[in-house]
Order: structure tokens, then sequence, then C-alpha cells
């Protein structure tokens, strides 16, 4: 059988080492050989000996629930074979931490990650405001994180000098480091999203980044 289905890049090869890699564009693979951590559902394929578990509210030394206002949950991997992750065709990034690296992400955004890192489930002081309020994922420690995004993120540098202003919906994750706060415009609510009234946009403040995603439509809005 021939076709452009079968080009090489679509193919599945077997891992070198254990670990995440990319598989293309919108898809991650992960060697597991022990334990791994991924966001609920989105496993799309796998191989070998491998168990699936939902993760609860844990004690000790287990993980603790991870609940976003997008409803995000994690689930454990653990055994020896291949698993490919995947989330609405979105766009895949991995972000290697090295130690002292931290990193604040918008829980909708996670995909998979190491279980070397460690992660704190925070709300954004005052983002109750904002329906539901803004929870976010506070990454650090050394491994690799999987990151999904709609469309290609863009990334903007943040200066004590000049703060940067960012859609709730659209903001992917920014530089643990920063300032943040909520901002609230009347004069640009009707410019933005095509809404209209007072804006509510995410203040980041310091010397760092933010990602930004090219699509505010919320996961909720995109289901109806």
């Amino acid at each position: 059988m021939k076709s452009d289905l079968f080009a090489s890049e679509n193919l599945a090869q077997s891992a070198a080492a254990p670990g995440m890699t990319l598989q293309n564009a919108k898809s991650v693979k992960y060697t597991v050989n022990g334990e791994m951590l991924a966001r609920q559902g989105s496993m799309v394929a796998f191989r070998g000996n491998l168990q699936f578990e939902r993760k609860g509210q844990g004690i000790g030394g287990m993980l603790k629930r991870a609940v976003t206002g997008e409803g995000l949950a994690l689930m454990s991997v653990r055994g020896q074979g291949e698993a490919w992750f995947a989330h609405q065709a979105g766009n895949c990034f991995i972000v290697d931490f090295e130690p002292g690296d931290a990193l604040t992400v918008n829980g909708r955004n996670v995909l998979c990650f190491d279980p070397t890192l460690s992660y704190e489930i925070k709300m954004l002081k005052g983002a109750g405001m904002t329906g539901g309020g803004l929870f976010n994922s506070l990454f650090t420690g050394t491994g690799k994180l999987a990151l999904v995004c709609d469309g290609h993120p863009i990334i903007i540098p943040v200066t004590a000098q000049n703060p940067v202003y960012v859609d709730t919906d659209a903001v992917v994750g920014w530089s643990a480091r920063l300032e943040t706060g909520l901002h609230r415009s009347q004069s640009v609510g009707s410019m933005i999203r095509g809404g209209s009234g007072e804006a509510v946009q995410l203040m980041l403040r310091g010397e760092g980044f933010v990602i930004v995603r090219p699509s505010e439509v919320t996961e909720t809005a995109a289901a109806h």
C-alpha cells in the first residue's frame, strides 16, 4: 500500500532513551520507564505495559489533584512502554527545566511532564473577579514539561519599564519571577475580543517574558 500518509515523518520510531520527545508539531511521545504525569484525557495511543491512574487528593508523597478554572485534572502513567499525548490538535512544545528555572503556566496549556518537576497550584490574587478565578501551576525543579497551545505562541519580553497587559483568556504562561496583577480598563473594553464595557487584563511587570496564544476562545465556549 502506497500513500503520502506513510511518509517517514509520520511513522512512530522506537525510542533511543526514556523521556519525552516531539512526535510531530501536534503530539508528544513519552517513553515511560517508571512514571510520568499527564493531563487527563490527553493520551491518544500507547504500547507496552502501562497503567493509567487518575490522581485524586493525595497525602504524604502522593500527587495532589490539580484542578484549574478549566477543570484540568492529572493522571499518572506507570510501567514500561510508550504513550502519545495531544490535545485538540494544538501545537506542542517541550520546555527543558534546569536548576533554578521556574515557570508559571495556565493549567489548560499543560500536556504532560516529568515526575522530577515540582508544581504548586496557585490562584492569581483578585482573579476571582474574572469569573471562576485564574488558576495556574508553578513549575520548578529539573526535567521536561510539554505545553500545548492554540496556534503559534507569541513570546513578549517584559521589563520593569514596560509592563505587558494580556487577555486572561489568551495567556499561556510567564516567568515566575514577574510581578502580576489585574488591570481594569474601561477605555479598551470594546477593543479587545469584540467585548464591551470594562475589560480585565493580566498585568505583568519586572524582568522576564510572557507567552500568549493567538486565540481567545475558551474550551468551554468551543465545546458548545
